[in-house]
């Protein structure tokens, strides 16, 4: 597989050296991996923990055994990056209630469809003869409203940076063709209060894996604060076994030297400044606003709201609906999985009452879920 970076790693002496790459088995080229693990054993000494809080970052660790490679000075742990699971069990109850609404079609991603409500899920309720359809992108939903005008179609908008400037064209796209039957459930989030959250909480986190894709969109600089309040790193980090060991190379360096700050290894994807084009549609059509995110409860200006002027592409603004209360499964630990308290292997429920087959939490339920990717992964060693 092409990528149009020109990138390759070189190992000289104690430096990690950048030269021409083309193909992703390079990224994953034996020799290259193991003596770069082998050179992240010799550089870390003072233990460390690191958080990546990409759910796409967790299941590439997982999936390629990056652990098992890591000295014992040195820790990974899973966050809040994944927006399935960090979606509350309210968003599901309330998207349950707009289903069951007349003349409505919910149009979701698919691994919203299978996340817990309080007494139900999104595919029970299609199962029962609600009108929900699975998309690809907010493209599918916008069709299918325009070949139901005489339907209300709600697309539930989920996902960080990544995926809202999606949402916002699509809101911008739906108004220009006039399509008032087309509306957004909004549970955009974005990534920064977590962030900070962990560490104003106490969680034992000496640097961040930061989030390769989120930060294609943003840029690296919105987590200048992290090291200049904090004292702690970020490196923005690609997801290929070679793009996630000299992420934490360049973390353990930053830590063994004292000098915390944001570094950008995925370079060939990642500018600092970002996308600007998408940050100025995400302006154009979202506002920040309090926001509820599993195992930290509500952030202040954390969330994404769809701003006035498009109230009539806003589903909470369209849809007046009795939501049943909110019931969480006490029984469940994925909030404190996702602030790297502990593991799913603490979880009693996990391979056992709780598979990818039959989820109780929301972090089983998502390919970068961190209950999922243990349990596809690394459930034999748990």
């Amino acid at each position: 597989m092409y990528l149009s970076t020109k990138r390759k790693y070189r190992l000289e002496n104690a430096s990690y050296k950048v030269e021409i790459m083309k193909y992703i088995d390079e990224y994953r080229d034996k020799d290259k991996v193991l003596s770069l693990a082998a050179l992240i054993r010799k550089t870390s000494v003072k233990p460390i923990r690191l958080m990546e809080v990409c759910g796409g970052h967790t299941m590439s660790i997982q999936r390629f055994g990056i652990p098992s490679l890591l000295p014992e000075t040195i820790e990974l742990v899973s966050g809040p990056g994944c927006p399935v699971c960090v979606t509350s069990r309210s968003f599901i109850d309330q998207a349950i209630a707009y289903s069951k609404l007349e003349n409505v079609i919910i149009t979701t991603y698919g691994d919203l469809i299978r996340v817990p409500g309080s007494t139900s899920t999104l595919d029970k309720e299609k199962a029962a003869g609600a009108d929900i359809r699975m998309v690809y992108s907010i493209l599918d939903a916008l069709n299918i409203a325009k070949a139901n005008k005489h339907k209300k179609v709600i697309f539930l908008g989920i996902g960080f940076e990544t995926t809202s400037p999606a949402s916002a064209a699509g809101i911008i796209k739906a108004q220009m063709a006039g399509l008032f039957n087309f509306s957004v459930f909004s549970a955009h989030k974005i990534m920064p209060p977590p962030m900070a959250a962990l560490i104003d909480e106490g969680v034992n986190i000496n640097g961040y894996i930061g989030p390769g894709h989120v930060s294609t969109i943003t840029g690296s600089h919105i987590y200048d604060f992290i090291p200049q309040k904090y004292g702690l790193g970020v490196v923005i980090s690609g997801f290929e076994p070679l793009d996630l060991l000299q992420s934490v190379y360049m973390l353990v360096k930053q830590h063994e030297t004292n000098s915390p700050k944001v570094e950008i290894q995925y370079s060939r994807v990642v500018k600092p400044e970002g996308n600007a084009k998408a940050q100025d549609m995400l302006d154009e059509v979202f506002y920040l606003r309090k926001d509820w995110w599993r195992g930290l409860g509500e952030l202040e200006a954390s969330g994404m709201g769809i701003r006035d002027k498009y109230a009539e592409f806003d589903a909470e603004k369209q849809f007046d609906v009795e939501v049943e209360p909110t019931r969480e499964d006490k029984g469940c630990i994925c909030g404190d999985i996702l602030k790297g308290l502990k593991k799913p292997s603490d979880c009693k429920l996990f391979g056992k009452a709780c598979t990818p087959a039959e989820p109780v939490g929301a972090c089983m339920v998502s390919n970068e879920g961190a209950c999922h990717a243990y349990y596809r992964y690394n459930k034999d060693s748990q």
